[in-house]
């Protein structure tokens, strides 16, 4: 580590959570002589930092891959200033409000070279100047002290083993109690602070002399055992004996299991958990659940809307303008998204569900008097991912976005900037692929939208639910108490299309092999373990030449010998092989390649691409080591920071395929898959399909997953909270 001290001259870049870059007057350093009175680019989390401030500062350079040489800090302190142009500076340079220059000047004329400590030791030296206001001095001595406590609290925390990224953030969040809290429990700091994992405050706990018994450790660990819990299997609840087991993996101790009761029964105590009839519910979600009951259930009381216009007359000359025959249930769907102030519209594949959200939008401008650019404003199309978004946009023509999107979330603060305080103006709010959408970020759009707001949900409930805890579009379907519209006819390929059959076949637990390899667009081939790969390789040379958008490779798992990890290694050998004229990097032991096709495997709605989004590499630079990504003529750069955020798209999951569609699909099913194969994961990987499904693999072991009706089982209580408020 190397110490430089200097002055900033100039901030270049400041974000939410305190991550700067600045230029840096270089004064004094223990690294080279020549660097004194050169300025540099310094780059670090920094607390209340101002231009001309004189800092200390510990780090080391390093090469950025795009803006060259730079100082990367790991720790600072200001200095306090002892000559008359830095004192003069540092009181009017912004950090002391109300005191100007010429106020600045008068303290250093009245105490000298020594006047900041002066000031420190006894304010009263202050009363002399007359030019100063009783509320300037106040301002002058509090700045001074809360500097003072800032700059020693931030050393202290990353004494104790906190980054100074993790050290800003938790001063920010307790300004002078932060001491205070992190002697009494450092637990308080992962309730309290959600972007400090429970792992990194138990590591520096341990290694600080905190006992694996600890009564503060047990408490944080029954909490982290249920978020655990609850990320690996969907859960909103859980039971006592399912909260111990997992404690014991998560702090890798065996607490006395009454004394992990008397703590569960603290936590209670505390509200940090709700006890519902011994089923166990962190706090935020028994609150998203009741936000969400209170709000739907406001509406669904709410009395019917009046609509003037004839109904059936606008639906028949709609019809009419797009050559579209509507069946009665389709009909009733679409008058009663006129209607009703929440409305629930389910459906398999080719059942219509895309062509009644566009006749929505569009009667809604012609009911309304609106034009296209006011129904930005009233009428809002979401879906919960990036592909689902655009998706439901390009079969309807009109503007959808993600749910996190139109909340403005900020990825630095993990806050939507739509919330309850700063609701959105829209009047009906469509939300497409419900299926995907979880508790938490359900009850958070519900926040930021106003009561009267009409809502409209449109999914399939025998899709695989939510990432995320919840199961939001089957409770509130199963709670039997909201009106939900149930789209039965076929209409895509007039009916015929083997697909669509086949994907209610298989939603029924039925499987009919008749349907297979008599038409051109649904296709079984028989491969074991050993040799899918060769027979999925002479399958996949059909495609080489054929826009990656159109096909898609989907598969349960990713590991085992015909995992996605491998399959899409053998399949980025056909499509895109080794070559002299290609650049390559390898990034966590993979290689990518120029014109390889890539998955995105987080959201970044600064560079509006998300999660589940397909690529090519474009570019790759291995000097700057950065590579380049067209996601649909979008160009993205990446580099060191967040080349975690995409992998190999050759081959994805079919988890990762939710709300997306592909002209073919082509899925394995074989044994080695095991319990990762069943009924409503093929479901939704056959519905994925537009016109040319191919399965290739074991009969048996389709079959097996068609028979296997394993529902995820989660335990959620929104269904019978919905219930008790209705009974």
């Amino acid at each position: 580590m190397s110490r430089l001290v200097g002055h900033i001259t100039r901030t270049i870049f400041k974000s939410e959570n305190d991550y700067c870059v600045l230029i840096f007057r270089v004064k004094e350093n223990d690294i080279d002589p020549d660097y004194n009175n050169k300025s540099i680019t310094i780059t670090g989390y920094f607390y209340d930092i101002d231009d001309l401030d004189e800092i200390s500062i510990t780090g080391e350079f390093q090469k950025h891959q795009r803006y060259g040489e730079q100082f990367n800090v790991s720790s600072y302190q200001k200095i306090i200033p002892e000559d008359k142009n830095s004192i003069v500076a540092f009181l009017s340079g912004g950090t002391f409000k109300g005191i100007g220059e010429a106020k600045a000047l008068k303290i250093y004329e009245k105490l000298g070279d020594d006047a900041i400590n002066k000031i420190k030791q006894d304010r009263s030296v202050l009363d002399d100047i007359k030019s100063l206001t009783e509320k300037n001095k106040e301002v002058i001595v509090n700045k001074l002290l809360e500097l003072d406590q800032s700059t020693d609290t931030l050393i202290s925390l990353t004494d104790l083993g906190f980054s100074s990224s993790d050290s800003v953030m938790i001063y920010k969040n307790y300004k002078e109690k932060t001491v205070d809290v992190v002697n009494q429990d450092v637990y308080s700091l992962f309730y309290d602070i959600e972007k400090i994992s429970f792992q990194k405050i138990d590591k520096i706990a341990l290694k600080n002399n905190f006992k694996k018994s600890d009564e503060r450790r047990i408490k944080a660990g029954i909490v982290y055992a249920m978020q655990t819990l609850g990320a690996e299997r969907g859960d909103t609840y859980f039971y006592k004996e399912e909260i111990f087991q997992t404690l014991k993996i998560v702090i890798n101790y065996e607490p006395d299991y009454e004394e992990f009761e008397n703590y569960l029964e603290e936590l209670v105590n505390n509200l940090q958990i709700v006890n519902l009839d011994n089923k166990y519910q962190l706090i935020n979600y028994y609150e998203a659940d009741n936000n969400i009951v209170k709000r739907l259930t406001y509406l669904n009381n709410k009395e019917d809307i009046y609509c003037k216009k004839d109904l059936d007359k606008k639906i028949r000359e709609f019809e009419e303008e797009n050559g579209i025959t509507y069946d009665d249930i389709q009909k009733d769907a679409i008058k009663k998204a006129f209607l009703k102030n929440f409305l629930i519209i389910t459906g398999g594949p080719g059942t219509g569900k895309t062509t009644i959200i566009k006749s929505i939008v569009s009667l809604y401008k012609d009911i309304y008097n609106k034009k296209y650019s006011d129904i930005d404003d009233s009428v809002v199309l979401l879906a919960p991912t990036g592909r689902a978004s655009k998706r439901i946009m390009e079969a309807t023509l009109y503007k959808a976005s993600t749910i996190h999107r139109f909340l403005k979330w900020n990825k630095d603060t993990n806050k939507f900037q739509v919330n309850e305080h700063n609701k959105s103006d829209a009047k009906l709010v469509i939300i497409d692929e419900v299926s995907m959408l979880d508790t938490l970020l359900f009850s958070s759009l519900l926040n930021g939208l106003k009561y009267d707001t009409r809502i409209i949900l449109v999914g399939d409930a025998n899709q695989l639910p939510s990432v995320s805890p919840g199961e939001v579009l089957k409770d509130l379907v199963k709670s039997e108490v909201f009106e939900v519209i149930e789209l039965k006819n076929l209409y895509r390929q007039a009916g015929e299309s083997n697909i669509v059959n086949l994907a209610y076949d298989v939603n029924n637990g039925e499987v009919n092999y008749s349907l297979f390899n008599k038409d051109s667009d649904l296709f079984f081939y028989k491969a074991d373990s050993m040799d899918l790969k060769d027979k999925l390789t002479t399958i996949m040379k059909n495609f080489k030449n054929k826009d990656y958008h159109d096909y898609q490779v989907m598969a349960p798992m990713y590991k085992t010998l015909n995992g996605i990890d491998n399959l899409n290694k053998m399949l980025q050998n056909l499509f895109n092989p080794k070559s002299s004229n290609k650049n390559e990097i390898v990034i966590y032991d993979v290689t990518y390649r120029v014109g390889d096709k890539v998955l995105q495997l987080m959201n970044m709605p600064d560079d509006n691409i998300y999660n589940g989004d397909i690529g090519i590499i474009m570019e790759i630079d291995n000097l700057k080591k950065e590579v380049l990504i067209d996601f649909d003529g979008n160009l993205v750069t990446f580099n060191k920071s967040n080349f975690m955020n995409f992998t190999l798209g050759y081959a994805i999951s079919i988890h990762k395929s939710q709300g997306s569609e592909f002209k073919t699909v082509i899925i394995p099913v074989l044994k080695e898959y095991g319990r990762m194969l069943y009924r409503k994961l093929l479901y939704t990987g056959v519905t994925r399909s537009k016109q040319e499904l191919i399965l290739i693999g074991e009969a048996e072991a389709f079959q097996k997953g068609v028979l296997s009706n394993r529902e995820d089982s989660r335990k959620t209580d929104l269904c019978e909270k919905i219930k008790k408020r209705y009974s």
